[in-house]
């Protein structure tokens, strides 16, 4: 892992989690499953994939929409709402590595937004293999001073997978 990186990995805050396990920014109650997979759903609540047996939540999430209630930004036409799952208990949340080691390896791309929540453009990560070109990617895009957050989102499906902001000293 980078030792001079200037990012923080950030997963679903519980406050927000609590919230959403009650409604979701759609408006509606989450569904709940049981993951009956070996390599489950990605969990944005513990940036790690479901295991088999555990209850999870399937739920709509709207994080610019969120970080501009937060900042203060105007979301303007940015704003989208999309599905995430989670589990449907609070659970411990993350370790603490620099980057989500079971979210690793898979095609993402790394969307880049403004202090005002405007997407400033992003990168495309097509690579399958289990590499720190994502820490790189991340520690990049921050590096410019006009970028304030970055999105990690699955390409196939577009889904927002966490969020990775600036470290602030």
């Amino acid at each position: 892992m980078t030792t001079t990186a200037r990012f923080q990995v950030r997963p679903l805050d519980p406050a927000v989690l609590h919230e959403l396990r009650e409604r979701d920014d759609a408006g509606r109650v989450p569904r709940v499953v049981t993951e009956t997979q070996e390599r489950g759903v990605p969990l944005r609540c513990c940036l790690r994939r479901g295991r088999p047996g555990e209850r999870i939540a399937l739920l709509s999430y709207a994080p610019l929409r969120r970080w501009c209630r937060e900042t203060g930004a105007d979301i303007g036409a940015y704003d989208e709402v999309g599905p995430v799952f989670v589990h449907a208990e609070p659970c411990d949340g993350p370790d603490r590595a620099p980057w989500p080691e079971e979210l690793r390896g898979d095609r993402r791309v790394l969307r880049a937004y403004s202090e005002g929540g405007r997407i400033l453009g992003g990168r495309l990560l097509d690579t399958r293999e289990r590499t720190q070109l994502s820490e790189r990617t991340a520690d990049e895009l921050l590096a410019d001073p006009a970028i304030s957050l970055v999105h990690v989102r699955a390409v196939e499906f577009g889904c927002f997978l966490f969020e990775v902001r600036r470290v602030t000293t």
